[in-house]
Order: structure tokens, then C-alpha cells, then sequence
């Protein structure tokens, strides 16, 4: 069992996972970012910078929502990220599509083939011998 102090208002609660928020926190800020993802559906030109003042939110948790992809703004948005990868402005998450694609061609090329993608040879049943996939036994 985990214990830890809550950073929002310091009471200790049993931490499970994600921010160490007790449940109480955990969903104020839940509410809070409803209230901000109405805002700024209602206010589609808003800057960061408003979004912060007007729904008394920090700037560093907006971000945050961001990153997670919670909160996703328009092409025409004044609001931006910078990628992670190449630091183009980005709209949402973590990372461009260009950079995505290429950090997923690079998990594809660190992992081989599996077996489940390769044909399996099958016995006939009236062989009652035990068999292994690869069995020299076989040829």
C-alpha cells in the first residue's frame, strides 16, 4: 500500500496511480476541466494565456490536457504546442504525424516477425506420436 500526501490540499489518502491527487482532488480537477473544455468550445478564439485567468487554471496544467490529448484546438487556434520531436506547433499530444510515423516505423523494424504471423504445421491426429513445432522428426 502506497501513502502519499495530496498536492492539492495535502491530506493523506491510499495512492493507486496517476497524479497523486486524493479522490476528492482527482475530481474537482475532473470538473475543472469541463468547465475549461466549455469555455473554450464557447470562446473558439480564446488564447492560453485568457483561458488561464478567466477559468482559474495554471498554464502548466492546460498544457497538460494538451499533451494528453483531452484538450485538442482547431488549425485556426491561437493556442499551440511545440512537438516534441522537430518543435513544430502542434495542436495536441505529444508529437506531430511525422514524427509519430516515424517512431512507429522504428518499434516495427526493433521487433521481428512473430510466430503468430507465420504458418503452423499441423499433424494429422491418427499419428498419435508427440510432436514440437520444429521437430526434425517432422521432415
Amino acid at each position: 500500500m502506497d501513502v502519499r500526501n495530496c498536492k492539492g490540499c495535502g491530506k493523506i489518502f491510499n495512492y493507486i496511480s496517476g497524479p497523486p491527487l486524493c479522490p476528492s482532488c482527482a475530481k474537482a480537477l475532473d470538473l475543472k476541466f469541463e468547465e475549461v473544455k466549455e469555455y473554450i468550445y464557447d470562446h473558439p478564439g480564446v488564447g492560453m494565456q485568457e483561458v488561464s485567468e478567466v477559468m482559474e487554471v495554471s498554464i502548466s496544467q492546460i498544457k497538460q490536457w494538451i499533451r494528453e490529448e483531452r484538450l485538442a484546438f482547431a488549425e485556426d487556434s491561437m493556442i499551440g504546442l511545440e512537438c516534441e520531436g522537430c518543435g513544430v506547433t502542434i495542436k495536441t499530444g505529444r508529437f506531430c504525424s511525422s514524427c509519430k510515423d516515424r517512431l512507429t516505423k522504428g518499434f516495427k523494424d526493433l521487433y521481428p516477425e512473430t510466430s503468430t504471423n507465420k504458418e503452423i504445421k499441423k499433424f494429422p491426429k491418427d499419428n498419435p506420436k508427440m510432436r514440437f513445432l520444429g521437430d526434425k522428426s517432422d521432415n
